[in-house]
């Protein structure tokens, strides 16, 4: 099933915009997560997933996979479970290094920016951020000003996969513990086309989204190349409940 919500801050985010669970929580940083993430061309563990081109993401028990539209493209999938969700989005990189080092110095500048807080902290994929910003928008069971949300980053070959975990899994571990283990079962697919780096790898709906889609057309706000980052937003959804 797919519901088309588009929110009208939807935008599409670059790898370095803008979450900090609170110092005495536990965020299950500690805990180790098997697997991945995936290149395409690793001897990947079977699992059913989704196709969306430049990532495949895996269906879960409980959980819903959705798409946020930007300019009529796909800006990012959120993965949804209860009140808290994992934002995905996978990005070019260059050959020798990887993003991931600076973009975490460019999400603290971001949350600084808008009045917010973060520091790194290690977490079952290396190095993550922990941030505390200001939804724009009302957050299922959050009080009102600011909300922890935890930026995930992967370096790959000639690729980047940033997550962003907001709602409740930001602060406990067992909430946060599937959407971690989706996180690590996603297969990026980089393809050999050329792309510049820190530029988002381009998402391709299925079939089934396109065919309920189709038709449709609603307006969508312009920002700037790499929009803003809303780690709360929802927006079309693919459903699938497990």
């Amino acid at each position: 099933m797919l519901r088309r919500r588009r929110g009208e801050h939807a935008k599409q985010a670059g790898p370095g915009e803008t979450g900090w669970a609170e110092e005495d929580e536990e965020t299950g940083a500690d805990e180790a997560v098997p697997g991945g993430p995936w290149d395409v061309y690793d001897d990947v563990p079977p699992a059913e997933r989704i196709d969306f081109g430049s990532m495949q993401v895996p269906i879960a028990d409980g959980c819903e996979v959705q798409v946020s539209m930007a300019d009529d493209q796909v800006a990012w999938i959120t993965v949804v479970r209860g009140d808290s969700g994992l934002q995905l989005q996978a990005f070019a990189a260059p050959k020798t290094d990887g993003l991931w080092a600076d973009v975490r110095q460019e999400i603290a500048a971001e949350v600084a920016k808008a009045g917010g807080r973060s520091e790194e902290a290690d977490g079952p994929f290396g190095v993550e951020v922990h941030a505390e910003i200001t939804s724009p928008e009302p957050v299922p069971g959050a009080a009102g000003g600011l909300h922890p949300v935890r930026f995930l980053g992967v370096d790959g070959p000639r690729w980047f996969l940033r997550g962003v975990i907001s709602g409740p899994a930001a602060r406990r571990a067992e909430i946060a513990a599937p959407l971690e283990q989706v996180f690590a079962d996603i297969v990026v697919a980089r393809g050999d086309h050329p792309v510049p780096p820190r530029d988002m790898l381009e998402i391709h709906l299925p079939a089934e989204a396109l065919q309920a889609l189709a038709g449709e057309a609603a307006a969508e706000p312009e920002g700037n190349r790499w929009g803003g980052l809303d780690p709360f937003q929802r927006g079309p959804e693919i459903t699938e409940t497990r």
